[in-house]
């Protein structure tokens, strides 16, 4: 369980801190053609959503690795799912049925990382 944590764990922090970082430092122009959906929410909302995502791929690791309050990495894998799920709802309703498998594969890594978070933490 311990070594699919930090599997499933450390890829879902690459992708955050990847995806966060994006929605943080760049503009609406930068980010439009990665990501359509930001064209109808307010920029602060993107630049909060990526800070979530940044401190939600921090939140996975550090607490386990220096055992500091680990179960924090079980609350960021649980709003990171919830990101998702939000995610979802937001390309749904824009009728982007299309785009929403990375959404549920993310959704399915998060759910699955908190599990195997509070089988060991």
């Amino acid at each position: 369980m311990n070594i699919a944590y930090w599997i499933l764990a450390g890829l879902l922090a690459v992708f955050y801190l990847y995806a966060g970082g994006k929605k943080v430092t760049q503009s609406q122009e930068q980010l439009m053609p990665m990501m359509g959906w930001v064209d109808t929410v307010p920029m602060p909302l993107v630049r909060t959503i990526g800070v979530l995502e940044v401190l939600g791929a921090l939140g996975l690791i550090l607490p386990p690795l220096t055992g500091i309050a680990p179960v924090l990495a079980v609350a960021a894998a649980i709003g990171l799912a919830l990101i998702q799920i939000g995610g979802t709802v937001t390309h749904l309703s824009r009728g982007e049925t299309g785009v929403i498998g990375l959404n549920l594969v993310l959704l399915a890594m998060a759910v699955v990382t908190a599990w195997l978070g509070t089988t060991w933490l």
